[in-house]
């Protein structure tokens, strides 16, 4: 990436980058005041989270996932290490993950020193595993997995028990009438081998607090919490008072929902009066699409107009003739992106 990075640093009005999913918006001033409140820390927090934390997950859990049954919730440091960590907490041995996927589910695979397989959405040709990683809203491509599909991954688990987890961190970011659902609603109340997992970097701009949580089968909450435990992965207490305090609101989450729903309203037509056509990217924070060439040629298209996005290779083999173009900028810079593209579609 850095010789494209450096070529759209040379455009007379600045680069604009697009390839990193890293929120820009401010952290809403309530959840800062509560890391601040909580600044004097001296104790070792508690690795299953206050008890106030525990109660503002299950909340979040039952009135916005729409859980129900028996279920239990715990915080982690961040999504992205729970991740990368888990085959491994696990002792998992064969490991699924989709074919056009975030690369954490494969490292994660490979740090457990687990066979790894990359499978198609539709779970019944998938083989035999012990740990199954499905992405809904999906990173990069924006699919979300309908409730049929979901279904149908919670009848394979079922069939061959293996533990599902589902990776639902951009949950709260429709990009039109389609709605996400967690797999722990379709669950119905039976949330056996069962995971969901969520964060709030993107949804409450908490990306720097590391915070995020895990949903679902009691057991399985409690082995993860064990190893945790021992290995000191514990969210520091100041970030769980954060935390407490952004789950308790949801209408900061709509708004910067909101927000980012208005950049791919400025974005998406640009992109396509540059040829480009969007594939997927019915949710997320993520647009997904080509122009029938390499990923690397539409890079460099971009790179001409002081724009950075990212090659779809980076997320898997099928992906090497889409690139992904992140939604993380402010509305200036998404403004300026779309208007040198126009100019240059032209």
């Amino acid at each position: 990436m850095a010789p494209y990075g450096d070529r759209a640093r040379l455009h007379a009005e600045g680069i604009i980058d697009l390839s990193q999913g890293t929120p820009v918006d401010p952290t809403p001033s309530f959840i800062q005041a509560a890391l601040i409140s909580a600044s004097d820390s001296p104790r070792y927090p508690i690795t299953i989270g206050t008890p106030e934390l525990r109660a503002a997950m299950r909340k979040w859990a039952e009135e916005v996932l729409g859980v129900t049954g028996d279920f239990d919730v715990l915080p982690t440091i961040g999504s992205k290490e729970l991740v990368a960590w888990l085959p491994t907490i696990l002792s998992s041995k064969k490991v699924l993950y989709p074919k056009i996927a975030y690369p954490t589910y494969l490292v994660g695979a490979m740090i457990a020193n687990a066979d790894h397989t990359s499978v198609d959405i539709d779970a019944s040709s998938w083989p035999d595993a012990d740990l199954a990683w499905v992405n809904t809203p999906s990173n990069p491509t924006g699919r979300i997995h309908s409730e049929s599909e979901l279904k149908a991954i919670i009848d394979y688990a079922r069939k061959t028990s293996t533990v599902i987890a589902s990776d639902e961190c951009y949950l709260n970011f429709p990009a039109g009438d389609m709605k996400p659902i967690s797999i722990l609603q379709v669950a119905a109340g039976n949330n056996t081998g069962l995971l969901a997992v969520h964060s709030l970097s993107k949804r409450s701009n908490l990306a720097g607090y590391r915070a995020a949580l895990i949903v679902g089968d009691p057991k399985l909450i409690a082995e993860i919490r064990e190893v945790r435990k021992h290995a000191g992965m514990m969210v520091p207490l100041p970030v769980q008072r954060a935390m407490t305090a952004a789950l308790g609101d949801e209408s900061h989450a709509t708004a910067q929902a909101d927000l980012y729903r208005k950049r791919r309203e400025v974005l998406r037509p640009a992109l396509e009066a540059a040829g480009f056509t969007m594939e997927f990217s019915n949710a997320g924070l993520y647009i997904w699409c080509t122009r029938g060439e390499k990923d690397w040629d539409s890079i460099a298209w971009l790179s001409d107009r002081g724009i950075l996005a990212t090659p779809g290779h980076f997320y898997g083999p099928d992906g090497d003739h889409h690139i992904r173009v992140a939604l993380t900028a402010t509305d200036a810079d998404i403004a300026s992106a779309a208007a040198r593209i126009l100019e240059a579609a032209k």
